[in-house]
């Protein structure tokens, strides 16, 4: 029963280990992975798999927990990456002093942002959400003095330690976007299993009878909001690591609705699901348009080979196939799986139990009439 209770953490922690020494490895997947696991290409690879997972992962938190469908969660992952490259090239900090400034960057923006938008709730808030996801990119894209505008802001690498700097350090920066992925599940696990997360669910079932009981759902909201883009800016510190720079892109609307389509492919409400739908997106986006390129694509005729050679539009066609066919998402659907075979399981152990019972019932009265 003990075995069975902690499982779950048992396999999440082999997984970490797996994972830790998978750059130490010799492991070729064709197709999926570019080169072995031991080589930089796989391991930038993975790296940005795992810092978008941690993306999905914090969004998930907004939406699987509290219901709260964000448009401008970008604009905290972009906080992080351009609130680090910033404090790096304009104020000189060291990269570690540098991240502390950039999450308190991000957690200042959303609490202000939070607080106006809290103060709706449904498609309007998804809208006051938008807007200020579309203010940021504004600002982004006009202060090129400090923000570098269209061409994006690269990373001051004379601040950052050597070991974190360079292809030859991929390895580093492979183990740093593993940290920030398990901070940031222990965060949201935290969160999910603490009576804050259970305020948040009842608050996203039924708000008013939240308020009937004298809680206040508008202070639950926000302390969730606020968790949920600090943890955004911290995988963009991440992703200003592993990429050496960033874009406008990474505070657009466009980046948010890429994480919503990751969080509904592996399952609204489950944290590996955020974390599959994550990884299996990013390696789809990244290895897809290898396969657009590829000659077996180009020799096919026009009708298949135009949209083929789309990556978007294989993306697309896949997006449609999981919310048509697995409406509950990857994670939703082996969970309902799973429980209806364990509920059939339990029905037929208990009708069988019954029809022990019974049986034994009849033997002791037949005995009972022999005697």
């Amino acid at each position: 029963m003990s075995i069975r209770r902690y499982w779950p953490a048992l396999v999440g922690v082999g997984l970490v280990i797996f994972m830790a020494v998978l750059p130490l490895l010799n492991i070729s997947i064709p197709g999926i992975l570019p080169t072995p696991t031991y080589q930089p290409g796989t391991l930038a690879l993975l790296s940005l798999c795992m810092v978008f997972a941690s993306l999905a992962l914090s969004y998930n938190l907004l939406l699987g927990t509290s219901g709260m469908l964000s448009f401008g969660h970008a604009l905290y992952f972009g906080a992080g990456a351009y609130g680090l490259g910033i404090a790096l090239e304009h104020f000189g900090v060291p990269l570690f002093p540098g991240v502390f400034v950039a999450l308190i960057g991000g957690m200042i923006i959303a609490f202000v942002t939070g607080a106006v938008a809290m103060r709706v709730s449904g498609i309007p808030f998804a809208m006051v959400t938008l807007a200020f996801a579309q203010a940021g990119s504004v600002l982004v894209r006009r202060n090129s003095a400090i923000t570098g505008g269209e061409e994006g802001l690269s990373l001051n690498t004379e601040q950052v330690p050597e070991f974190l700097v360079g292809v030859i350090n991929t390895r580093n920066l492979y183990w740093f976007a593993l940290a920030v992925l398990v901070i940031v599940y222990l965060v949201t696990l935290w969160v999910d299993t603490s009576r804050l997360g259970h305020l948040a669910r009842a608050t996203r079932e039924n708000e008013q009878r939240v308020r009937v009981l004298g809680l206040r759902p508008y202070r639950v909201r926000l302390i969730v909001f606020v968790i949920a883009a600090v943890l955004a800016s911290l995988a963009g510190v991440a992703y200003m690591l592993l990429q050496s720079g960033t874009v406008p892109r990474s505070v657009s609307a466009d980046l948010t609705i890429t994480v919503l389509v990751m969080v509904v492919l592996g399952g609204v409400g489950f944290r590996w699901g955020a974390i599959v739908g994550g990884v299996l997106y990013t390696l789809l986006d990244q290895r897809l348009t290898v396969l657009a390129g590829s000659e077996a694509i180009a020799s096919l005729p026009d009708f298949l080979r135009i949209p083929l050679s789309e990556p978007l539009f294989l993306l697309g066609a896949l997006f449609i196939i999981v919310v048509m066919f697995l409406p509950g998402g990857i994670a939703g659907t082996i969970d309902g799986w799973w429980r209806r075979r364990h509920g059939e399981r339990h029905v037929r152990d208990s009708l069988r139990s019954i029809d022990d019972a019974e049986a034994d019932a009849d033997a002791v009265g037949a005995s009972e009439v022999r005697a």
